[in-house]
């Protein structure tokens, strides 16, 4: 007999018995009492790690409830960083009406967004090692401003942590962020500072910089960061267009440089002003 008459002559209650009154009773309150499952683990092989605003099901009441998750799930894994994200309020830097702790990107105006939480994790982590105190960082498309108050922070007042954005009222937004922020007294003496800029120029007062990380997709390296980057010093940055990869290069003694594709991403692209405003 096929597997399909089987199944047209068995009833469901005889494939699939049902328990007495009292035995389903007890296994309703059992289910009840089950602790949830915990959402998938994160992994790093997804084809757009944007996708993983799924993962997290519901908000997360608390800032340091979201480095947790993080941290569980292996998008955070040392100290410094769990430090730093536990330190700087995601909340502050994002838009009233949006719920911060979701680990999802977040429109921030002017078509630009805040990275999703995990992403900011990867971020620092990659950079984590040229982000010590006294070193240089530089943020293009700084958006927010949360990147570089996380900057600021493992760099220290010895540093100088300096974020790019070329909307200025995203300066004047990103300004009040920080000021509200653990980051404020960084900000007040200058080790913190913001810019209204061509991202995809740099920076050059303050260079040559330890840490480069660019928050938006260029179609290719821009030749005049790679040339503010510190021999020594590392630069994240998302390449491509359509398909985007997260590019870690790394800038030898000899001015040299290396090359790795650490994931497939998906950012706003770099651009300039006028095109980034035409839609709006």
């Amino acid at each position: 007999m096929s597997l399909a008459a089987v199944s047209a002559s068995a009833s469901p209650s005889s494939r699939f018995p049902l328990p007495a009154t009292a035995s389903r009773g007890r296994f309703l309150r059992h289910l009840l009492a089950a602790p949830p499952r915990p959402p998938p683990p994160l992994r790093r092989c997804s084809p757009y790690h944007w996708m993983a605003q799924f993962w997290t099901e519901g908000s997360l009441e608390k800032n340091s409830a979201l480095v947790e998750y993080l941290k569980q799930y292996g998008a955070v894994r040392t100290d410094r960083v769990v430090e730093v994200m536990e330190t700087i309020d995601r909340a502050l830097f994002v838009p009233k009406g949006f719920t911060p702790y979701i680990d999802s990107p977040m429109p921030i105006g002017y078509n630009a967004t805040i990275s999703a939480p995990h992403m900011h994790g990867t971020c620092l982590e990659l950079l984590k090692d040229h982000l010590q105190p006294g070193m240089h960082a530089l943020d293009i498309g700084s958006g927010s401003g949360y990147l570089t108050a996380c900057f600021a922070m493992m760099v220290g007042p010895e540093g100088r942590a300096v974020g790019i954005e070329h909307i200025p009222e995203l300066v004047a937004a990103c300004t009040e962020n920080v000021e509200r922020s653990a980051a404020a007294p960084l900000l007040k003496d200058g080790s913190l500072s913001f810019h209204v800029s061509d991202g995809r120029l740099g920076w050059p007062d303050v260079a040559p910089y330890d840490a480069i990380h660019v928050g938006a997709a260029a179609p290719e390296i821009p030749q005049p960061l790679l040339e503010q980057l510190k021999p020594g010093g590392r630069m994240v940055i998302p390449v491509g267009t359509h398909s985007q990869d997260l590019q870690v290069i790394d800038k030898n003694a000899d001015g040299s440089t290396s090359v790795q594709n650490d994931a497939s991403v998906r950012y706003v692209p770099l651009t300039s002003r006028s095109a980034q405003l035409q839609d709006l």
